[in-house]
C-alpha cells in the first residue's frame, strides 16, 4: 500500500492505494500555503488513524503538485509519514507517455497523471476532463501521445466571479436545475452554471473529435465532475479515482525502472 497525494489549488486529495491499485480510501484537504510541513503531517496522521492505517504499512509515497510554492513542504511532510523518499511527478520520472506540446514541461503534473491512468485503462483516442479550480481537458491519441488539451475556468471560479460582480446576484449551492429554464434568480443561475458548463463539455468534445476526426473515449474527473457530468448529452465516463490509479500506476513504473 502506498499514500497518493495530489496537490491541487484548492483542495489536496489524500488517498492510499494497494498494490492491486485499489482505492483503500480518498479524502481531501484544503489547500493551505501558509501551513508547515509539520501541520501538513499532522493532518495526514490524522486521516490515517481515521482510517486505522499505521503509517508502517505504507511501502512508499508519490507527490503530483501543481503549486510550487508548497511542494518542498508537502513532500518533506509526506516523508515524515512515511519514513523514506517519495516519488514528486515531474521531469526525470517515469511515465510511458510521449507528450507532444510545445512545452511539455508547461503540462501540469495532475493532467498527466491523468493521461497516464486512462492509456492504461480506456479505449484511445481519449479525452480526459478534470474539474477543479480550472476545467481542463486533455487529449490523448491511440498512439499514447499526449497532443494538447483545452483549458477553461472551473465551475466554481466562474461562479464566484458572476456574484462578485453583479450585485443583484448572491451566492448559490451548486444544487440540480429542475429544469433548463429557471423561473428565479436561484434557479437561473444554478441552471447557467450547471447546464451551461455541461453544454460546454459537449461541445469542445464535439469540436475536438471533428479536429481529430475520430471518436474518442471521455472520461471525466476532479471534485465537481460528478456535479456536472450528469447534464452532459455526450457520453462520459465518470471516474472520481482516475487521478489515484494515475499515481499508482507512475509509481510502479519507477519502481520497476529502480
Amino acid at each position: 500500500m502506498i499514500l497518493a497525494i495530489d496537490v491541487g489549488n484548492t483542495n489536496i486529495v489524500v488517498g492510499a492505494i494497494d498494490h492491486n491499485r485499489k482505492k483503500v480510501f480518498i479524502e481531501r484537504l484544503s489547500t493551505v500555503k501558509t501551513k508547515t510541513e509539520a501541520e501538513y503531517a499532522i493532518d495526514l496522521k490524522i486521516i490515517l488513524d481515521l482510517y486505522h492505517i499505521d503509517p508502517a504499512e505504507l511501502k512508499g509515497g508519490i507527490i503530483s503538485c501543481v503549486v510550487p510554492q508548497i511542494t518542498s513542504v508537502i513532500r518533506q511532510a509526506v516523508e515524515k509519514i512515511v519514513k523514506r523518499k517519495v516519488l514528486l511527478v515531474g521531469p526525470g520520472v517515469k511515465n510511458g507517455l510521449n507528450i507532444k506540446m510545445d512545452n511539455p514541461a508547461s503540462v501540469g503534473s495532475d493532467q498527466i497523471v491523468d493521461a497516464v491512468a486512462v492509456v492504461e485503462e480506456y479505449s484511445l483516442p481519449a479525452i480526459v476532463i478534470d474539474m477543479g479550480t480550472a476545467s481542463t481537458m486533455s487529449v490523448i491519441d491511440e498512439k499514447k501521445t499526449y497532443i494538447g488539451g483545452v483549458i477553461m475556468p472551473g465551475v466554481k471560479v466562474s461562479l464566484e466571479s458572476l456574484t462578485a460582480n453583479a450585485s443583484q446576484l448572491h451566492g448559490i449551492s451548486l444544487d440540480a436545475p429542475k429544469k433548463v429554464i429557471g423561473t428565479n434568480t436561484i434557479d437561473c443561475m444554478q441552471s447557467g452554471v450547471i447546464n451551461g458548463n455541461a453544454a460546454c463539455l459537449d461541445g469542445m468534445i464535439e469540436r475536438i473529435e471533428d479536429e481529430l476526426g475520430k471518436k474518442c473515449t471521455v472520461v471525466a474527473t476532479g471534485g465537481l465532475a460528478k456535479v456536472i457530468v450528469p447534464f452532459c448529452k455526450k457520453n462520459v465516463i465518470l471516474d472520481d479515482d482516475l487521478l489515484l490509479k494515475g499515481l499508482r500506476i507512475i509509481y510502479d513504473k519507477n519502481q520497476e525502472k529502480r
